[in-house]
């Protein structure tokens, strides 16, 4: 390479405009997979119910009628028995729907990462509960849950990079993460009143949430930052950045990011980690290193094989169980949805939907 090219590329690595303003932090040094998370294949050999084409199964829902629920990568939510059979459309939300649970009328809430908060009938059809609008109280809806008093709460992973600005959710949530500005939110919609709260705010992608048995508390994953928080329900705009008792970090420095949150059999809540951590844990003082990294080709990147796992918790924080695939060909894993005899294995990536028996 002559001279001016070598000047050239250097101008173009160091100039080149990029979309993130980076910002420094603090990022806890890795300790990979020891301990609790010591390496292990229980996850590795899953049986596959095929989804005739669709792609990304990102979170599993158990309707009042049994069946599975899903939402896929086409903007489909899937419909079919526990073996996988009968699948068919139960609705389209013509965006990407993420986070669903069953409310206590058997309307099926759905956080969708280019729709907003919507509310599912039985027969299919779609009310919008929050938009994404600019200005609006909501922009990238991540995950959902719902008090038994009808009040839903849901994770806005980012006010500054967003799925329908960016053209997916990948590319948001990647820009999210390089950037580190912290800007996901927890929120309360009130269905009675139409009322939107922030209960929570300053989380560095802010993704799975579920609630605690009595009620009082939220789990809420932040992947950004590779954590799981306990946060109370009654915090208003409660900045996690700033000590509080009403927030303490349930589990800190996991070796993957933390996504879906949700509820299992015997009171046990379900963790996805979906990939393992990257170059990035070596730019956390050295931001203007993302910034170089976004000019390189993507296809240039180094990132760590494909790595299957999720574990499961007790309230306290105490690990029951954790299950990986590193054989380096799972999709990216999500998260978990219980049953009294499955695992149904949640994926952002794969054509199907893995299970194994518990």
């Amino acid at each position: 390479m002559t001279l001016p090219l070598i000047l050239a590329f250097a101008a173009y690595l160091g100039l080149k405009p990029v979309p993130i303003e980076p910002v420094a932090w603090q990022a806890p040094i890795a300790t990979g997979y020891t301990g609790a998370h010591a390496v292990n294949n229980k996850l590795q050999d899953l049986h596959a119910i095929d989804l005739r084409g669709e792609v990304g199964p990102e979170h599993i829902a158990i309707g009042p009628d049994g069946k599975l629920y899903t939402g896929v990568e086409s903007g489909k939510i899937l419909r079919m028995q526990a073996d996988g059979s009968a699948q068919e459309v139960f609705s389209n939300t013509g965006g990407r729907p993420l986070g669903m649970a069953f409310d206590a009328g058997g309307k099926l809430i759905v956080a969708d990462a280019f729709k907003g908060l919507l509310s599912i009938a039985a027969d299919g059809s779609i009310t919008v509960l929050l938009e994404i609008i600019e200005g609006g109280p909501v922009h990238f809806p991540d995950a959902v849950v719902i008090a038994k008093n009808g009040k839903i709460y849901l994770t806005d992973s980012s006010t500054r990079f967003t799925p329908t600005q960016w053209g997916s959710t990948a590319e948001a949530a990647m820009l999210d993460i390089f950037e580190q500005s912290s800007t996901g939110h927890v929120l309360e919609y009130d269905a009675a009143n139409k009322a939107v709260r922030v209960v929570a705010q300053g989380l560095s992608f802010s993704n799975g949430i579920a609630l605690s048995s009595d009620e009082a508390s939220l789990f809420v994953s932040e992947s950004g930052k590779f954590r799981v928080w306990k946060i109370a329900i009654a915090a208003e705009r409660l900045d996690v950045s700033v000590t509080s008792p009403q927030a303490t970090i349930l589990f800190d420095n996991l070796p993957g990011y933390p996504d879906n949150l949700m509820r299992g059999q015997d009171g046990k809540i379900w963790l996805g980690l979906a990939g393992q951590r990257n170059f990035l844990d070596q730019t956390a003082q050295r931001p203007y290193l993302r910034s170089i990294a976004l000019r390189i080709p993507r296809m240039l990147w180094k990132l760590p094989a494909p790595y299957g796992h999720v574990i499961t918790f007790t309230e306290d924080g105490k690990i029951v169980a954790d299950l990986q695939d590193p054989s380096g060909n799972s999709p990216t894993v999500t998260g978990v949805t219980e049953t009294a005899d499955k695992l149904y294995i949640h994926n952002v990536s794969g054509k199907g939907l893995g299970w194994i028996a518990r």
